[in-house]
């Protein structure tokens, strides 16, 4: 299917409506997400003080658009909604450019004590041939990285960038052990930690994924719940109980774990906190990253020649295949939709 950006229909007697295409959630189903997932013709953004529309030219799949499917974060009164929380695209004045998709309450920044929101939530995504955020939110994408790279940043990049250098605060030469390689956090973190001079120690149930993570810049790579060669000085952890006690007993002494998500669940058998407290390890909460922490990965990322991993490029019409692939757990690094 081709699409050539918005469109103009008219429906019996109302005005024209300019619509496009789309990629959203159209019903929450808790227990079956896919169910939900609908493509075809949406309303087009409309012009709005403060906000920019920016065409879509790539944009990448978070499990974040899984659980919106399963009606995490999005109440069932905002649908239809448009997934999508990251892109990179053109602006109105023909710009290159990159989106940050935190958005404060009131649409213009983010005041130091404003609710904030991620796109997908209170606004539509970037499933899409458009999207329109506050202009606040857009920066300009680093000739050096493709529309494709640059549209993986602004979240599992981010997030795990934020982790590595704010919440945990390694420095070269330290050592990261990341939980459950080939997911898009943990793939960011070893990638990230690699070029910043760190050691790092890498987790995953998959062989493959396993020796794909060495090949990324990981020392050593081992099944889950083995035993380190060392104690690390940061554990980057997303996958939750499954991996919590082993996080947990990685750690030296005064040691911080970092926790951004908790995909095999958030209740622990082994919360271990005798070990944490005698231990005085410290477990620090981690969500998104900010607009400046964008900036700087990005200027990262091009003074570097580190770049995203990318498991899979499809059009936005076959989205659907994207996400089956991200629900089953087969794939190493991110999935990234096109628009022509």
């Amino acid at each position: 299917m081709c699409h050539r950006g918005a469109r103009f229909l008219r429906r019996g007697a109302e005005p024209i409506v300019k619509v496009m295409f789309a990629v959203y959630a159209a019903r929450i189903d808790r227990d079956q997400p896919l169910t939900g997932l609908e493509s075809g013709e949406r309303p087009a953004p409309e012009s709005r003080p403060g906000w920019s529309t920016v065409t879509v030219k790539a944009a990448s799949l978070n499990h974040h658009d899984l659980w919106s499917l399963r009606g995490v974060g999005l109440a069932e009164d905002k649908l239809p909604m448009i997934l999508g929380c990251d892109a990179a695209g053109i602006d109105e004045d023909g710009n290159e450019v990159v989106l940050h998709s935190v958005i404060g309450q009131t649409g213009h920044g983010v005041g130091p004590r404003e609710p904030r929101s991620i796109l997908t939530e209170r606004y539509q995504g970037t499933f899409a041939e458009q999207v329109s955020v506050p202009t606040w939110n857009i920066l300009p994408k680093p000739k050096e990285l493709s529309f494709e790279e640059a549209a993986c940043l602004p979240t599992a990049w981010l997030t795990a960038y934020r982790m590595l250098f704010t919440n945990a605060g390694v420095r070269p030469g330290d050592s990261v052990l990341v939980q459950g390689a080939g997911g898009g956090v943990a793939t960011a973190a070893i990638v990230l930690g690699k070029a910043a001079g760190l050691r790092v120690f890498a987790t995953s149930r998959d062989e493959a994924k396993r020796k794909r993570a060495l090949e990324l810049g990981a020392v050593e790579a081992v099944e889950p719940g083995a035993r380190l060669p060392q104690r690390v000085d940061a554990v980057i952890e997303t996958v939750g109980a499954a991996t919590w006690s082993h996080s947990v007993k990685s750690l030296r002494p005064g040691g911080t774990l970092v926790i951004s998500g908790a995909t095999s669940g958030d209740r622990p058998s082994h919360a271990e906190l005798t070990r944490i407290f005698f231990l005085e390890l410290k477990v620090v909460g981690s969500t998104m990253g900010t607009k400046d922490e964008l900036e700087d990965l990005l200027s990262f990322c091009a003074a570097t020649g580190v770049r995203p991993v990318i498991d899979e490029v499809l059009p936005l019409d076959r989205a659907r295949e994207g996400f089956e692939r991200m629900a089953s757990g087969e794939l190493f690094g991110k999935i990234v939709l096109t628009n022509p």
